[in-house]
């Protein structure tokens, strides 16, 4: 080992605690990633015990073949199939389902009890006898069938003969889900009403002891030539689990782009670290270069510093995400809830060390090579002379400029690129990519030529912090000081805030685009059908708007056979008014205003628009009942899509008269009177008791759509957060070790600054707010980065959303990056403030 390495490696040992500062962001870094792979593994895990639909207890299931002309199992087979030697018990599981008030009901087949039981009773008791049901408690609350109740479900039959069987509720049973239209009864029963005896599948249960491939062999025997395919129960759990955590791996594939981008962000703040801890090292290295060390020797031993930093920093935080990966599945127990374990594992450990090693090595080679560049009489002096440079070379200059012109020539060709409201032929993955080159290249200018926009930026947000006194102008200057390391902190921050802007800014404008197409298709949050032709009973529309459980209830009527000009289409309409509902006024237009729907004019779905070839303005022949009743209308509107309830034309009431639609409702929209679930199970039960069992007649529940399409995208934006908050959190840690080492570098100025009657709480105030000046200049660089790329992605996506700039979330994004990054340096403050002024002047 030479020398220099053995001088650099010796004083890295004695300073443990300066070793970890310097790579605290990738230990951070570190920590989340293999987080993330444990988090990976608890999650695939549980999903492999919790996701399957086969009990644990089966240890072989019997199916139907997947092959032309195969036997469907039945009830012949399960019969035979529990006289076979070593097995203890067999269930058959088949499924129907019928209407009831309007609603399908799904029945399934269940013994309700023991080791192969789906079901579990927690109210009354399971059914017995042929006509006994057990339902679920979302659907005795949905579908008021409570303990007691008796109903007729209409089944529908292959033969086009429906039967309505009457059925007892005897039990509530919970399932593993409860969709709120689930009902349960023994096997038997539920075949006795599907007519056959076709079963869907048959778990079996060995007794201990048996051999399962016996025991296959002779359940496949019973078959003869038209054998049943037999597969273990693991393997069937296991396929079910995979299906139904499939998406499980997409997601983990999008946390791993936002990891990438965790550790770049890293690697930047190591490498800005470094920077600061060579440039407080100077006269020591300049020492080593007057007696006789060379270039290479200290690029190589600095080098190995920064791998034994890389190597201690992964190995901590392999060892710290260890530790509270281990700790969930116990923590969560505690809250009822049950987890798998994670494991331990070793090869992502060892991978994610390695990682950390190789991407401290790459932060450390350049401030390496800078450090070894200094001539020994310009290293011995100050360190804080050497830190304080702020220029740039040409070289630089003329890299970032073209990143700049890259940058610029890529988002111009997509803003002239853009499609417009017919989004036909129109692909929207070209333009993205190109948009992610744009702002990957105008993010490697803001590195290149951030030292540069330091003053300008640091003129403007400091403007107010000067205005405030001493400690403010002081705060301004101290940043100034040093604009590299300025930039090299506060361009991390920007990394964070461009992503935070981007999804707060996209989200919320695609959140206005799905508001309006739920508007569409569930502008109510329950719909009333009379089905195909039919109509509502009067007297039922009178009770339903009468209900005080209701509000907003309005009707509509549909006609199938419009025609529009000398189009030989057919067009679906409805005269549904869209002043009635509140939800109605989120709808768009492409051309037009819904405002001018009136008597004597329509509103038209872009598909009838292309079919018909009609424009705005245009008066049409419309006509309807084989052409019996004509009128003519202007088109007052064009929507991008269809109009409300998936018509192609909207037409006004009056209009509807002329052209033949009977008096009666089609249907009819209705609100819950009151929020939430409880509201909306009165407002179900009040449309049953409405309906009075009335057959013909179907009851949606819009609502649950609208909830499922919100939850989706409420779900996505904060998985989306939370990931890019990991990119913010490396960007503080950056800031506060930016701050801790910046005090030991100014520990003079900071005692010259008390000698002059600077007091303590001066010193702290001065060092947080250059701490929070730091999150404020990577704020705004964000933000004017972060906001227009958003709205270039939004339109590129093709999906007409409209642009939001959501002003309050943003200034909260702000405020809160502030706070972070001031925070961040409080503690190193703190530290600062207690050393006295005569000690601070006596520092080198």
């Amino acid at each position: 080992m030479s020398p220099v390495l053995r001088t650099q490696l010796g004083g890295a040992a004695r300073r443990p605690a300066r070793l970890l500062l310097t790579g605290l962001a990738m230990l951070v870094a570190s920590f989340v990633v293999y987080a993330t792979v444990l988090a990976q593994q608890i999650t695939l895990r549980t999903a492999l015990d919790t996701l399957s639909g086969t009990p644990e207890a089966v240890d072989l299931v019997v199916t139907t073949p997947n092959a032309e002309n195969a036997v469907p199992i039945s009830t012949t087979q399960l019969g035979k199939i529990k006289a076979v030697p070593g097995v203890a018990e067999a269930v058959g599981r088949v499924e129907t389902g019928g209407e009831i008030g309007g609603q399908y009901l799904s029945l399934v087949g269940d013994p309700g009890s023991g080791a192969l039981s789906v079901a579990h009773v927690t109210q009354g008791r399971y059914p017995a006898a042929p006509n006994e049901i057990a339902v679920t408690p979302r659907t005795a609350s949905r579908m008021s069938l409570p303990v007691g109740t008796r109903l007729g479900l209409k089944i529908y039959g292959s033969d086009d003969k429906d039967k309505t069987v009457q059925l007892q509720v005897v039990g509530i049973v919970t399932p593993a889900d409860d969709y709120g239209s689930i009902a349960y009864a023994p096997q038997s029963s539920v075949t006795a009403l599907t007519g056959g005896d076709t079963l869907q599948q048959i778990d079996v249960r060995l007794d201990a002891g048996a051999d399962p491939a016996a025991v296959r062999d002779a359940i496949a025997a019973i078959g003869g030539k038209h054998a049943p395919e037999v597969r273990s129960g693991a393997d069937v759990r296991l396929d079910e689990a995979n299906q139904a955590a499939s998406d499980l791996n997409a997601v983990f594939a999008v946390v791993g782009m936002f990891i990438a981008i965790a550790v770049v962000a890293a690697g930047l703040v190591a490498a800005s670290t470094f920077r600061i801890v060579f440039a407080q090292r100077m006269r020591q290295l300049a020492l080593l270069r007057a007696v006789g060390a060379g270039r290479g020797a200290i690029v190589r031993a600095l080098a190995a510093e920064g791998v034994v930093t890389g190597l201690v920093a992964g190995v901590t935080g392999v060892l710290g995400a260890l530790a509270v990966g281990s700790a969930v599945p116990p923590v969560l127990r505690l809250f009822d809830i049950t987890v798998a374990g994670p494991g331990v594992p070793v090869l992502p450990a060892l991978g994610v060390i390695a990682l950390a090693v190789v991407v401290t090595l790459l932060a450390v080679i350049s401030p390496a090579v800078t450090a070894a560049r200094v001539a020994p009489l310009e290293a011995l002096r100050a360190a804080a002379t050497t830190a304080g440079k702020h220029g740039i070379g040409k070289v630089r200059w003329v890299f970032g400029l073209l990143l700049v012109t890259g940058a610029a020539l890529s988002a111009g060709y997509v803003a002239t690129h853009l499609p417009g409201r017919d989004t036909k032929d129109y692909r929207p993955d070209m333009m993205l990519l190109a948009i992610v080159f744009s702002g990957a290249m105008a993010y490697f200018a803001l590195i290149a030529l951030g030292p540069v926009l330091m003053r300008p930026v640091l003129a403007v947000v400091g403007l107010p912090l000067r205005r405030l006194g001493s400690i403010g102008r002081l705060a301004v200057g101290g940043v100034g000081g040093a604009t590299r390391r300025a930039a090299a902190v506060s361009v991390v921050v920007a990394l964070g805030v461009t992503l935070i802007a981007g999804v707060v800014v996209g989200g919320a404008s695609l959140r206005v685009l799905a508001d309006r197409e739920l508007a569409s298709s569930a502008p109510a949050d329950f719909e009333l059908t009379a089905g195909d032709g039919a109509t509502l009973p009067a007297d039922l529309v009178t009770r339903a708007a009468g209900s005080a459980q209701l509000r907003h209830a309005t009707t509509y009527r549909r006609l199938n056979d419009l025609k529009i000009g000398t189009a030989v289409e057919q067009f679906d309409a409805n005269d549904l008014d869209l002043a009635a509902l509140p939800e109605l006024s989120k709808i768009d237009v492409a051309d037009g205003s819904l405002a001018d729907v009136r008597p004597g004019s329509i509103a038209v779905s872009g598909w009838a628009r292309d079919a018909t070839g009609v424009h705005l303005g245009d008066k049409v022949e419309v006509s309807a009942g084989k052409g019996k009743h004509k009128v003519t209308l202007t088109v007052a509107a064009i929507l991008p899509d269809s109009v409300p309830l998936g018509s192609s034309v909207l037409v006004h009431r009056s209009d509807m008269d002329k052209l033949g639609a009977s008096a009666l409702a089609s249907g009819l929209l209705a609100d819950a009177a009151q929020p939430g679930e409880d509201g909306r199970t009165a407002a179900q039960q009040a449309l049953r008791q409405v309906m009075d069992n009335r057959s013909g007649l179907g009851l949606k529940v819009l609502a649950d759509q609208r909830d499922q399409e919100n939850d989706a995208i409420d779900t996505v934006l904060a998985i989306a957060l939370g990931l890019i908050g990991l990119t913010v959190l490396i960007a503080v840690v950056g800031v506060g070790t930016t701050v801790a080492l910046s005090v030991v570098e100014r520990a003079r100025e900071s005692g010259l600054l008390r000698a002059v009657g600077l007091t303590r709480g001066g010193l702290r105030a001065m060092l947080t707010t250059e701490s929070g000046l730091y999150g404020v200049i990577g704020a705004v660089l964000g933000l004017l980065l972060g906001v227009p790329y958003a709205w270039l992605a939004v339109k590129a996506l093709g999906v007409n959303a409209p642009l939001r700039l959501p002003v309050l979330q943003l200034v909260a994004v702000f405020a809160a990056l502030v706070a972070f990054t001031a925070l961040a340096g409080v503690l190193p403050a703190r530290r600062a403030a207690k050393v006295s002024p005569v000690v601070a002047l006596g520092t080198e």
